[in-house]
């Protein structure tokens, strides 16, 4: 595989790990094999070791002693809690954006907001839902809020919703409760619509994971239909970076 430039070949290999756990290569119990994706992405150990660090630590991987790096419990509970903790982080600082906004602040949401309306493409859409989680996070959370955040973020996968046709008709409302509860300093309100979000989020990821049959599903499971998405088989498996 050749090497992307201008990406830190340890997000390469975070991106790829995952990309195995979301597509169902790798699943829970799984150990990951170091030497296969030395060769498979073209890198040394070095920065597959400090990949695995960091999905340890957040929760994706675990390390044993002389054995290796082996794949967490990844089931529907832990895609549900991943998307409660990003919901409910990224609620703290849109709560906090609403006990204090700034005139700056009000402004530029209110400009994201108009340009999530009028955004036609999913990629656009995301893109720009990325901008304004920034936008709160950057101004309210702290180092430590960002940090988590960030490791909350790792099993949603961003290609998945640039690629997820109705995710402007899902997400806009949320977008659009958080900018009022913000305007109206209403801190409840703008973490509920992170939180209401989020959840939609977890509960359309696991269709699609179920269509995929990376988990198996029950036969009254509700699925996503092929056609929400631009291509024939949207990759789940890469590490959102906001969204």
């Amino acid at each position: 595989m050749p090497k992307k430039y201008g990406v830190k070949e340890k997000d390469q290999v975070v991106a790829h790990i995952l990309n195995l756990v979301l597509t169902g290569k790798l699943r829970s119990g799984d150990r990951v094999d170091r030497n296969e994706i030395a060769v498979g992405l073209g890198v040394s150990r070095v920065p597959i070791q400090e990949a695995l660090v960091q999905l340890e630590h957040d929760g994706i991987v675990s390390t044993r002693y002389h054995r290796g790096a082996f794949v967490e419990r990844f089931d529907e509970a832990t895609v549900l809690e991943h998307h409660e903790l990003d919901g409910l982080l990224n609620g703290i600082a849109s709560a906090r954006a609403a006990t204090n906004p700034t005139p700056r602040i009000l402004g530029q949401l209110d400009a994201l907001l108009r340009s999530l309306r009028s955004a036609k493409e999913s990629r656009a859409f995301s893109e720009i839902a990325g901008e304004y989680r920034r936008t709160i996070n950057e101004e309210y959370a702290g180092p430590r809020l960002h940090a988590t955040i960030r490791a909350s973020q790792n099993l949603i996968p961003r290609v998945f919703w640039m690629t997820y046709q109705c995710s402007r008709d899902d997400m806009l409302p949320f977008y659009e409760d958080e900018t009022s509860a913000i305007h109206r300093r209403d801190p409840e309100a703008a973490r509920a619509a992170c939180v209401g979000r989020s959840n939609l989020m977890a509960q359309t990821m696991l269709a699609e994971l179920f269509r995929r049959r990376v988990f198996a599903a029950p036969d009254d499971i509700g699925q996503v239909a092929p056609e929400v998405f631009s291509g024939a088989e949207a990759p789940l498996g890469a590490p959102s970076i906001a969204l």
